[in-house]
């Protein structure tokens, strides 16, 4: 699996979990009937979606790849695990988070109004980092490959050649 599709479908993930968490919480503390705890859930998303703009600038992205991306091995073959199953074991810590705190908001509606704030945070947070590493991958001529592992170890990447982008040198000179 691509690592740009791999941080493009984390970032889709946390936001389909933050629409589902947010849907959750209104309806728990709209059954609640609690204003003082909808004010604050608000609030929170207010802060959450602005702190996730603030640390998804660019900038920030370009420096929180940088160690994953100069670690990456350079293969020539691309990895032999389906892009599914890496995607699968990367990402379930997400889904579990999402099915645990909407499920806790039947009894706690405040759990799925925080774990909401923390999803669009993340979601904000991460929204550049896949456009970082296409920029990388175009500017390079290579593809960067996620290699199989536990979403509680540090992501190793693997570098292999790709298509060269930009104005190559042609073999041939146009026809007149």
């Amino acid at each position: 699996m691509q690592y740009k599709d791999l941080l493009r479908g984390t970032v889709l993930l946390a936001a389909a979990e933050a629409t589902g968490l947010g849907a959750i919480s209104g309806l728990a503390i709209n059954q609640a009937a609690d204003d003082v705890l909808a004010a604050l859930a608000l609030g929170w998303w207010v802060i959450a979606i602005a702190s996730g703009l603030y640390l998804g600038r660019p900038d920030r992205a370009a420096a929180a790849l940088r160690d994953p991306l100069a670690s990456a091995k350079t293969s020539t073959t691309l990895p032999s695990e389906s892009p599914a199953s890496i995607a699968l074991a990367r990402l379930w810590p997400i889904g579990i988070f999402a099915v645990v705190a909407g499920g806790l908001g039947a009894v706690l509606p405040q759990v799925p109004a925080i774990a909401t704030g923390m999803a669009l945070l993340f979601a904000l947070a991460w929204r550049k980092r896949d456009a970082a590493v296409a920029a990388i991958e175009d500017r390079d001529g290579v593809c960067f490959y996620v290699e199989k592992g536990s979403p509680f170890e540090p992501i190793k990447l693997i570098r292999s050649p790709g298509l060269m982008r930009g104005d190559a040198p042609s073999v041939h000179p146009p026809p007149p």
